[in-house]
């Protein structure tokens, strides 16, 4: 499985790769959202994890146009801002789901649940 992973802080956004690495074969790496958008339709990742607030476009944005253009996209938004409207702007984009990033963990936990309730 591939993952495209957007954080545009470089030292979280490495610790979060070293988290993910081990469940997926490549880790493809963007520090803002026009990156991410352009690396979504060019490597066609698996899963997509995209932080919020970033500078050039934000995550709720390139989430919205990455599901304009595969609306079969499993992006998942973390996000230290989980106010109600931050998670239902990241819902009404197109992500499968919000996890705060006091949570990063939970991501491979969520990964894992929805493939195996997709068999």
């Amino acid at each position: 499985m591939k993952l495209l992973l957007v954080e545009d802080n470089d030292r979280l956004r490495k610790m979060m790769k070293s988290l993910y690495t081990p469940g997926f074969d490549e880790v493809i790496e963007c520090s803002d959202g026009t990156e991410a958008v352009a690396a979504y339709l060019k490597d066609n990742p698996d899963w997509v994890v995209m932080d919020i607030r970033m500078k050039v476009m934000d995550g709720i944005e390139a989430t919205s146009k990455i599901v304009s253009a595969d609306p079969g996209a499993k992006i998942i938004i973390v996000s230290q801002f989980n106010d109600e409207s931050t998670i239902a702007a990241a819902k009404h984009a197109g992500a499968i789901e919000f996890i705060s990033k006091e949570n990063l963990s939970n991501v491979i936990e969520f990964i894992n649940n929805y493939l195996r309730s997709a068999k």
